[in-house]
């Protein structure tokens, strides 16, 4: 608790002493253009922490609203470094109306160069627009499945369930698998025994899987629903279950069905076969 009380006041501290610091040294400043660019690279790049903190205060629901003030938090850094740049230039005394004007000569030798970051910053707005994916959103990009922690202008960061984060360049950002538009399916298939009652155990089921749903209403969206005999395999009969799902769910949802079915098996007197050998001696 003490720490949350002390952090405004050090930063009311540290903001008080830049004004004081800035207001004392004008005139000594004023007369060194390096010390001028110094401080007011210092200024400028507070001014850019305090806007980007402000929009950290905000912790939207909405996954559109949270691209939204990441895509500000980006575009704020990117204009406090032009800022710093043309005000730095001005102060040693370069005319910088004049690189102004000529930057439509020199924007075809530069976009060359640059073509690829012109690409990331078209194709990331272009994606803000056309509501493509938010941050939040569970995606899939070329084999690399994992959360949309942040969208900049020129880059997109994911984050799997190992935190690993992968940064992808916008303009890479190609054949999209946003798993959060709809509801997933979680899939579970358990296998039962030749000689085990099919009919008997069908109708059985309905009542242990609205048990199932019962105990897990936080992390199921439906009842889950038996779809029948999947497969006749060597060791036994293979029955197939599904249940819809929030996609953030998808690896903990199977895991709980696997369980509770196994159990709910049992119970009804039910085992699961396993592979067995019959050896014949002559």
């Amino acid at each position: 608790m003490e720490k949350k009380s002390v952090s405004p006041v050090i930063k009311l501290v540290v903001s008080l002493i830049v004004c004081l610091a800035f207001g004392a040294l004008d005139r000594f400043v004023y007369s060194h253009p390096v010390l001028r660019v110094i401080a007011m690279a210092a200024l400028v790049l507070f001014c850019t922490w305090v806007l980007v903190l402000i929009l950290g205060l905000f912790k939207p629901a909405s996954h559109r609203a949270r691209t939204v003030l990441s895509l500000m938090a980006s575009l704020v850094r990117y204009l406090a470094a032009i800022v710093i740049l043309c005000w730095g230039l001005s102060i040693f005394g370069v005319d910088v109306n004049t690189i102004v004007a000529s930057v439509g000569v020199l924007a075809l030798v530069i976009g060359f160069g640059a073509e690829s970051l012109i690409a990331d910053m078209v194709t990331g707005f272009f994606m803000l627009f056309e509501n493509q994916y938010n941050v939040g959103d569970i995606v899939e990009v070329n084999g690399f499945r994992g959360t949309v922690k942040e969208i900049g202008i020129r880059t997109t960061s994911i984050i799997d369930t190992g935190k690993n984060v992968k940064i992808i360049n916008n303009s890479d950002m190609k054949n999209i698998l946003n798993r959060s538009d709809n509801a997933s399916i979680a899939v579970s298939s358990i296998d039962v025994p030749y000689p085990t009652d099919l009919e008997k155990l069908e109708a059985q089921i309905p009542a242990l899987l609205k048990d199932i749903y019962e105990r897990h209403r936080d992390v199921m969206l439906s009842e889950p629903r038996y779809l029948g005999v999947q497969a006749l395999g060597e060791s036994g009969i293979t029955l197939k279950f599904i249940v819809e799902i929030e996609e953030g769910n998808i690896f903990t949802v199977p895991r709980i069905l696997n369980h509770d079915l196994l159990l709910g098996f049992r119970k009804l007197g039910v085992e699961c076969p396993f592979p067995q050998l019959d050896v014949h001696s002559c």
